[in-house]
């Protein structure tokens, strides 16, 4: 009926906080005792105001009598008036319920107090895990599919685990308190009352796959929901531009129409709870007040015992109720939990090695030897790539659009790794480095800069953020956009827009390598860097470009040949394979690849 091995992992995360959980346990038991208590302790009291016996409960349970007899029984056979008596009843139901809710709002508390501290660590280890994963893993995933499960997934998750899983808990507690004073009272009317919990489970047991299929589809198509918003929303610029508001809509509305038919379906089957339940056990209570009634008329039971077994059969069946629906209810927490660990389950392919080394800077040569790369068994992106660019050279990567240059970069940064031959810096494989300290000595800005909702001080320091101001300015100076922040209306503390939307793309390009120029890395990458450029950016760019060169090994990939003319070593890829290699003037007078390339160039102007 349930995956046990999946609740044994959702209860892993209670275990660093068994205080609470003890603390939990003792409120919710010190709850369902008062609250069973409440019942019982009126049957003595019954029976002094309507002049019974003494009293006895029909059974031969002497411990509960005896217990009765020596608490609530002296005081109904002290004297008392009926008046006295009836201020004694309602000044002790007061006290009893006084002490019943104190537990219960301490119970209250500490659920609420685990259900976020529960949170946050399943998001943090959500989160974290989601920031190792390689590039692999984002090029096959969308985006609103993992922010959906850290955020949506994660609440349903947490409900499960707290509320629904303590309530359960409580709802159990409460059943076997209130089943053990139904057998000390009377065990044939107890058999009537209890007879009804098997049906009950019987009865949704049939419902949980269909329950769980539709939590699933449910979940998947908010998942799916939420990816639209995000990528809509991230690319709104396109959208206007095309003119695709409507169509966009549309597609939204589709998803969201799908998302709650199904919903609709599975909140439907999960409705038939209520009222299942509730003809099930009204016709228990019809049986009880049946046989009961038999039974106080041959004298088998006093009426005070009859009426307190009826009001504490009564209770029997609220959390009897929530018990057998307790599977459906949790059917969206665990359908949640299986998502959230499928997400925390997945492996990370670009990893460090358990002995690996740190990296500090090259200091003779990079070498791709015999390098290819494909994306998957049918995408070969890159064949027997070799080349060595030596400490403190400049190599450009130039040729046509999908000939591979990226992803030349990309593996150097060991955002992949290579499926045949490997790189090394000075000799070593760079498997052998931690990825940190690798990553640590690169600065790379592609052409599509990646900016914060911060300030620009903050864009700059990205990662560092106790650098001193004093050294944010020098990089901003050294790259050409010292004179640009300081006319924004706050300078280095003015909040850009989301990806820096308020900046032109030569001023977001200039902050990218100012925070290269801060990091100050033995390594530099410029992909694309001035490709979408006006000419006025790119020279600026270009000049805050050339300053970062000296000293350092740079790649540089282009399309605009001009930029590349000082470049140490230029490499022309096609299909993946290097068919050029040389300095300019060398590479010109070839009159192949790259001179072709060049004359296309002059001839668009």
């Amino acid at each position: 009926m349930f995956d046990v091995a999946l609740y044994r992992r959702v209860l892993g995360y209670l275990k660093p906080y068994r205080r609470l959980v003890v603390a939990a346990f003792f409120a919710t038991l010190a709850f369902a005792a008062l609250d069973a208590f409440t019942v019982v302790s009126v049957i003595p009291l019954l029976n002094a105001l309507f002049d019974q016996p003494p009293l006895t409960l029909g059974t031969s349970n002497e411990r509960l009598e005896w217990l009765l007899r020596n608490t609530i029984g002296r005081v109904t056979d002290s004297g008392l008036s009926d008046t006295q008596l009836l201020l004694f009843i309602n000044l002790f139901i007061l006290v009893v319920f006084f002490l019943k809710n104190i537990f219960e709002f301490l119970q209250q508390y500490l659920v609420v107090k685990l259900e976020q501290v529960v949170t946050r660590d399943l998001r943090n280890e959500t989160y974290g895990h989601v920031l190792d994963m390689d590039m692999k893993f984002f090029g096959r995933t969308r985006a609103g599919q993992v922010i959906t499960r850290i955020t949506s997934d994660a609440d349903l998750l947490r409900t499960l685990l707290t509320k629904n899983l303590i309530k359960l808990f409580t709802s159990s507690l409460q059943i076997i308190i209130t089943v053990g004073l139904l057998l000390a009272m009377s065990v044939k009317l107890t058999l009537i009352a209890i007879v009804v919990l098997p049906i009950m489970f019987g009865v949704w047991s049939r419902f949980l796959k269909r329950l769980k299929r539709g939590d699933r589809r449910v979940l998947n198509l908010g998942g799916e929901v939420m990816a639209h918003v995000q990528e809509t929303v991230s690319g709104i610029r396109l959208v206007k531009a095309s003119g695709s508001e409507r169509f966009e809509a549309s597609r939204f509305r589709q998803l969201t129409g799908d998302y709650m038919k199904a919903h609709i379906r599975t909140e439907r089957l999960r409705a038939l709870a209520s009222p299942l339940t509730e003809m099930i056990g009204a016709l228990g209570t019809i049986a009880l007040l049946y046989y009961g009634a038999q039974l106080v008329v041959e004298n088998e039971i006093v009426p005070a015992v009859f009426f307190g077994f009826l009001g504490l059969s009564l209770k029997l069946y609220t959390p009897a109720k929530w018990l057998t629906k307790y599977p459906s209810m949790a059917q969206p927490g665990l359908v949640a939990a299986e998502r959230i660990f499928e997400l925390i389950d997945a492996p990370v392919d670009i990893a460090d090695q358990p002995d690996a080394r740190k990296f500090e800077a090259p200091r003779r040569s990079i070498r791709f030897e015999n390098v290819s790369f494909a994306y998957d068994l049918d995408a070969q992106v890159l064949t027997d790539v070799d080349f060595e660019v030596p400490v403190g050279s400049v190599v450009a990567l130039v040729g046509p659009s999908g000939a591979g240059k990226t992803t030349l970069v990309d593996l150097l940064a060991r955002f992949y790794d290579p499926t045949d031959g490997r790189i090394t810096i000075d000799d070593v494989d760079l498997r052998e480095y931690s990825i940190r300290s690798l990553r640590s000595k690169m600065g790379i800005v592609s052409q599509d800069t990646v900016l914060f909702h911060d300030t620009v001080r903050a864009n700059i320091a990205y990662g560092r953020p106790d650098v001193p101001l004093e050294l944010v300015e020098r990089a901003a100076r050294m790259a050409n956009a010292h004179e640009f922040i300081v006319q924004l209306p706050e300078g280095y503390d003015t909040v850009l827009g989301e990806r820096g939307t308020r900046l032109s793309g030569g001023q977001r390009q200039r902050l990218a390598i100012a925070r290269a120029v801060l990091r100050d890395p033995p390594i530099l990458i410029f992909d694309e860097a001035t490709s979408a450029l006006d000419s006025e950016s790119e020279r600026l760019v270009q000049q805050a470009t050339e300053q970062l060169l000296e000293g350092r090994t740079v790649f540089i990939i282009a399309h605009r040949l001009s930029t590349v003319r000082r470049a140490d070593q230029i490499l022309v890829l096609r299909d993946g394979r290097i068919v050029e290699r040389g300095r300019h003037e060398d590479l010109l007078e070839r009159g192949g690849q790259y001179r072709r390339l060049y004359d296309l160039q002059i001839a668009a102007g």
